[in-house]
């Protein structure tokens, strides 16, 4: 995984998850509006359930 999108999901998590569909990213936004720490626990969450996928 890249260090990068890591270093990302902690500054701005909608951003980390770019890749994911619009739908998504907006739940990422609100979750990082409504709180800076839901928004980081989201995108990591969708970061490791991706790793997971592909190593499967």
């Amino acid at each position: 995984m890249d260090i990068r999108r890591w270093i990302l999901a902690f500054i701005l998590p909608p951003a980390a998850v770019t890749n994911k569909e619009a739908g998504t990213i907006m739940l990422a936004g609100l979750l990082t509006a409504a709180g800076w720490l839901p928004g980081i626990a989201f995108a990591l969450f969708l970061m490791i359930q991706e790793k997971r996928q592909v190593s499967a």
